[in-house]
């Protein structure tokens, strides 16, 4: 899952549970609808992508300066994640809040397309309460 600064989710996907988080960020990435806008054309990229050492991948730093994604991403060995702890912490928090669903916090679907649905409604009744939030 993506989300923007603020902790609402931008896309959701599904991948194995033997897998690395890595393989999941382009398709995450392409995953972002457009945003409207009043005036220009519609923007679809991210300004910036903060992640932690698990995407320090040269293939796609490279992918996402190519799509003109400033990239924030620690180095291992080299860096300390302690500064992208202050980014990290918004999607850690909504993760949280995709886990206060009960049908979310332990896999009872038997298929894939049925908890990612569900997953993504989860996703939905979150932007919808942010949204709520922000207009009253």
């Amino acid at each position: 899952m993506l989300s923007d600064r603020g902790g609402v989710p931008l896309s959701v996907a599904l991948s194995a549970a033997n897998s690395g988080d890595a393989f999941a960020l382009q398709p995450l990435v392409r995953a972002i609808p457009a945003v409207r806008s009043r005036r220009g054309p519609r923007g679809r990229r991210p300004g910036k992508l903060h992640a932690d050492k698990a995407y320090d991948q040269a293939d796609l730093r490279a992918w996402l300066r190519g799509r003109g994604i400033a990239v924030r991403i620690a180095r291992k060995g080299t860096e300390a994640s302690d500064k992208l702890g202050r980014h990290r912490w918004v999607t850690e928090r909504t993760l949280a809040w995709l886990t206060g669903y009960r049908r979310l916090t332990l896999r009872y679907e038997r298929h894939a397309s049925n908890f990612l649905a569900f997953r993504t409604l989860a996703a939905a009744i979150t932007c919808y309460k942010k949204l709520i939030k922000c207009t009253t």
